[in-house]
């Protein structure tokens, strides 16, 4: 193989192996820095709960499915046990709203979040899952 075309071909796979580092690089702190924005709002005061961009429940869902989403994406082999932790999370973060005067768990809410988690892990799935086919090669699973 010439030079050049050794040239070519790693750039060809490290442009691939750069985007896929990328997406890992962001994707583990910004489900964890999501994680802490849930817990903190769902257990504050209701006052000082950020003001709803859409009807309440939609906004929990969203929130729960980017929570899923990041997670799916920056733990890709550890995907079920993520699924798990999440759905079981989001009625474990309702039920911490006991310990709030001002706040009252509900079963409906805690429902909402784990079907919002569970959407947003399906997705991250997805994702992953093209990401794999389209370049296999691009970053070995076992260092995901």
């Amino acid at each position: 193989m010439a030079a050049h075309e050794l040239i070519l071909t790693v750039n060809e796979k490290g442009g691939h192996l750069y985007e896929a580092m990328m997406i890992f690089k962001f994707a583990k702190p910004l489900a964890w820095l999501l994680l802490a924005f849930i817990i903190c709002v769902t257990v504050s005061p209701i006052g000082e709960r950020p003001d709803t961009v859409t009807m309440v429940d939609v906004d929990r869902a969203v929130a729960y499915l980017l929570l899923g989403l990041a997670f799916a994406l920056a733990y890709p082999k550890q995907w079920k046990t993520v699924a798990v932790l999440l759905i079981v999370g989001a009625f474990a973060i309702e039920w911490l709203q006991y310990f709030a005067p001002s706040r009252h768990p509900r079963l409906h809410d805690a429902s909402i979040k784990a079907m919002g988690a569970a959407l947003g892990l399906l997705a991250g799935w997805v994702i992953n899952r093209w990401r794999d086919t389209k370049a296999p090669n691009a970053l070995p699973f076992a260092e995901r």
